[in-house]
């Protein structure tokens, strides 16, 4: 496997819970320290770290120190390579609803004229 594959997988993975995508939205609006992350769930500080460092590791979040408060980033570079990979399937899926609809309205008209 290669990293590029990896990284999707830790990525793909971490987009899979709920509550991650909702720290996602939150850092969208701006850097936020762990306190205020985990305030909207009903969950313990530690159930919110265990889902910051999932975050950590597939790169979708930095945590840095200005003094006292620790706020946590939105990185968006891993998201960029998520969209990309998705993106390159796209023309498949145009492609394959395209013959679908073709092959739908082929039918309808058949089952038109059957009619007439």
């Amino acid at each position: 496997m290669d990293e590029t594959t990896d990284t999707l997988s830790r990525v793909f993975g971490a987009l899979a819970d709920p509550t991650r995508r909702a720290i996602l939205a939150r850092l969208a609006e701006g850097p936020a320290p762990v306190t205020e992350l985990g305030r909207p769930f009903d969950m313990s500080a530690q159930a919110i770290s265990k889902h910051l460092k999932v975050l950590e590791r597939a790169g979708l979040i930095s945590r840095s120190r200005q003094g006292q408060w620790r706020p946590c980033r939105l990185e968006v570079a891993p998201l960029d390579s998520a969209g990309g990979w998705i993106e390159q399937y796209r023309a498949v899926w145009d492609d394959s609803l395209g013959r679908l609809e073709q092959e739908i309205v082929r039918i309808q008209g058949r089952h038109d004229h059957a009619h007439d």
